[in-house]
């Protein structure tokens, strides 16, 4: 059983390895758990979590997250004009919006997937490892698009990932997990630099010893 609890205020990063329970996390607040799984998610919020209402989610791969025999247009679920004007927010041309998934981009796939996210106007944004399959520069425009845009909109963010350097970028605060629980927790730049626990140590400095490596 995992146990966790946390409060997202305003943008937390949930960050840990495979299998630390990053992703059970997101399916338990996605009502998405396993039958044999039970998790115990006590997440402080004045509303109701309800999935592609107001919560939605910004999946890992964009590739792989749209129907490629489908245009644009006729995934969102939305009129043409909330498209259009969401298109607008991620700074796309709505004429993107007439296309097949395989005539854009992988940095223009994943903001086609946080404008139709967005489109429901959720108050809370999971972001699922949403710029693993994106080269570096292309992974950074992403995340300062959706901090821009959460200033702009208003949502709360629970970012979901292994890269902590990325958690510099777009949130405050930041919790580790280690099966299934949290063993450390605070502000970004706090965690980050002043890490309490070896394992939290460890995954810090194995996290920018890999970045650096990739530069």
């Amino acid at each position: 059983m995992v146990d966790i609890h946390f409060e997202v205020r305003h943008a937390f990063a949930l960050v840990g390895q495979s299998g630390s329970g990053k992703s059970l996390t997101l399916k338990a607040l996605l009502g998405m758990l396993p039958r044999e799984l039970h998790a115990d998610l006590k997440l402080k919020s004045d509303f109701p979590l309800e999935r592609g209402k107001t919560v939605s989610i910004v999946p890992q791969n964009p590739f792989t997250a749209l129907s490629p025999l489908t245009r644009i247009k006729d995934q969102f679920f939305q009129d043409i004009e909330t498209a259009e004007k969401y298109m607008a927010y991620v700074e796309l041309d709505k004429s993107l919006l007439f296309r097949y998934p395989s005539e854009l981009s992988g940095g223009q796939l994943q903001r086609v997937i946080i404008a139709m996210a967005l489109s429901t106007q959720p108050k809370l944004l999971l972001l699922d490892e949403p710029t693993t399959a994106l080269d570096s520069r292309t992974k950074e425009s992403i995340l300062k698009l959706i901090a821009s845009l959460q200033e702009h909109i208003g949502y709360k963010l629970l970012f979901v990932t292994h890269d902590i350097e990325a958690t510099k970028l777009l949130c405050e605060e930041i919790a580790i997990l280690k099966e299934g629980e949290i063993i450390e927790e605070g502000r970004v730049e706090e965690v980050l630099q002043y890490p309490r626990t070896a394992y939290a140590k460890r995954l810090i400095e194995a996290n920018f010893k890999q970045r650096r490596k990739r530069t």
